[in-house]
């Protein structure tokens, strides 16, 4: 048997940009235990993934160094003997623990003052390798071989009973359809799309039929909020009041996932379910929802992407001239009817 540790990213869309890695490993080794160090807000995502055999909890959070309870730690996985460490971030504390607990063949790119700690130190040619995840994938092989393209796809385990335990508990509605939308984005206003505009998609949605739910943190409850209030009784706040494996299982119960390029729109890719990802200040060139049923809405104005958290030129236009009837004019939406006469505007 093969036993590799993953010493995973911090942020939940990465997290999820890693799963090709992941499968890759299977196909090379035949026989592989696979485990992935992970901070506690992505451990739901990992315990979800087929590819992996067990999610620790790494105890450590940002610029924390604690070099004692990362010997401590490193002294109870060196009883796991792993072959491998495959380190994911780019920093120097990320490589410790895997340096630390002795694991012999240490893998990851060039970092801050990371020789000699990673003993199979690659360079990065981020021009051969757009994508996060192909940059994720290119660790599972040596250095001189070629990423397999397309990448295997995300996908998360979702349990059926589970699911509807949580629609219940979370008081959904699970025999009427549902459009999910994810109007969160930590990086920044500028990859959000307005509210107003998730407001008047949610008004065509209820009145063709559909519930509107809304994911999100604790930091978009407020943007939540707002959606309801101007869309009205069609829409029903969800953010900041699941858990990540809840918002998992809400997701894989629409009938289609709106979101912003954010964490949660890879969720939703994973989940499977149809999806129109939004990009405004940001690029799917480089983080792409890894799913076979994705839409990508962009404008390509000249200023975008200008990968800024607020727009430098004060007027938003890559998001806010990107429009609900737009999104409506979507092939996932092209099934939901039009509104019934009974509905009002």
């Amino acid at each position: 048997m093969t036993r590799i540790l993953v010493v995973g990213p911090s942020w939940i869309g990465d997290t999820l940009l890693a799963q090709p890695l992941f499968a890759l490993l299977h196909d090379r080794h035949a026989n592989l235990a696979l485990d992935v160090l992970a901070p506690a807000w992505t451990l739901p995502l990992v315990r979800r993934m087929p590819e992996v055999r067990r999610g620790i909890l790494s105890p450590f959070r940002h610029g924390d160094l604690k070099l004692g309870r990362r010997r401590q730690l490193a002294r109870e996985l060196a009883a796991e003997r792993y072959d491998q460490a495959i380190v994911l971030p780019n920093t120097f504390k990320s490589a410790l623990v895997p340096c630390f607990a002795r694991i012999p063949l240490r893998t990851g790119y060039r970092g801050e003052m990371r020789w000699g700690i990673i003993n199979d130190l690659r360079r990065l040619d981020a021009a051969a390798m757009p994508l996060m995840a192909e940059r994720y994938a290119a660790l599972a092989s040596a250095p001189d071989e070629t990423v397999p393209r397309p990448l295997p796809a995300v996908h998360l385990r979702v349990d059926e009973a589970v699911r509807s335990t949580t629609l219940r508990k979370l008081g959904l509605e699970a025999g009427r359809p549902a459009v999910v939308l994810c109007p969160g984005a930590e990086y920044g206003p500028a990859k959000r799309w307005p509210v107003r505009h998730f407001a008047g998609l949610a008004r065509a949605l209820a009145a063709r039929g559909r519930s509107v739910w809304i994911v999100g943190s604790d930091g978009d409850q407020a943007l939540g909020e707002a959606i309801v209030q101007s869309a009205g009784s069609g829409a029903i706040n969800l953010c900041g009041h699941t858990t990540l494996e809840e918002a998992i299982d809400v997701l894989a119960s629409a009938e289609v996932v709106v979101s912003n390029d954010s964490g949660l729109m890879h969720v939703a890719a994973a989940t499977g379910r149809p999806l129109v990802a939004l990009y405004g200040s940001s690029s799917p060139a480089h983080t792409p929802p890894l799913a076979r049923d994705a839409e990508i809405l962009k404008l390509d104005l000249p200023c975008s992407p200008c990968f800024k958290r607020e727009c430098p030129l004060y007027h938003f236009n890559c998001l806010t001239q990107l429009l609900p009837a737009t999104v409506l004019a979507t092939r996932h939406f092209a099934r939901i009817g039009s509104p019934s006469p009974e509905a009002h505007p």
